[in-house]
């Protein structure tokens, strides 16, 4: 069964906060076939620590403000390498490009299909306007 269309709401919402601070290589992935306790991964980089902490931080306020909702849980501010939004329904990793590539997560979920996220900056994202990997 693909995500919840409210999930996949929240997750447009969370990729366009994230490209409005100039994250880069925001993706979303479909894994509620594959995991089932969440519906969605969203993925994106930073160059530093204090643009990934940014990013984490503009994610929040505009899923609060938009859609009302808060992550239950929130790791890796401290070191800004890593961060994790668990909102339940989905799940936010906001990396140092580095990280990003070293643990390359996506590898993971290849088999998933991904969300197309309808952005306004579509070159932020590795993902073409159908959804399919560039």
């Amino acid at each position: 069964m693909p995500a919840a269309a409210d999930s996949i709401e929240s997750v447009r919402i969370a990729a366009q906060a994230a490209d409005s601070v100039k994250a880069t290589d925001i993706v979303a992935i479909d894994v509620s076939d594959a995991v089932g306790i969440t519906d969605a991964f969203v993925i994106a980089s930073g160059s530093s620590d204090r643009q990934v902490v940014a990013i984490a931080e503009e994610i929040e306020k505009q899923l609060h403000i938009v859609r009302g909702i808060d992550a239950r849980s929130r790791e890796g501010f401290e070191q800004g390498e890593w961060i994790l939004l668990d909102f339940g329904d989905f799940v936010v990793h906001v990396m140092l490009e580095d990280k990003r590539e070293f643990y390359d997560i996506e590898r993971l979920w290849k088999d998933c299909p991904a969300i197309d996220l309808q952005l306004a900056h579509p070159e932020h994202s590795s993902m073409a306007a159908d959804g399919v990997p560039a």
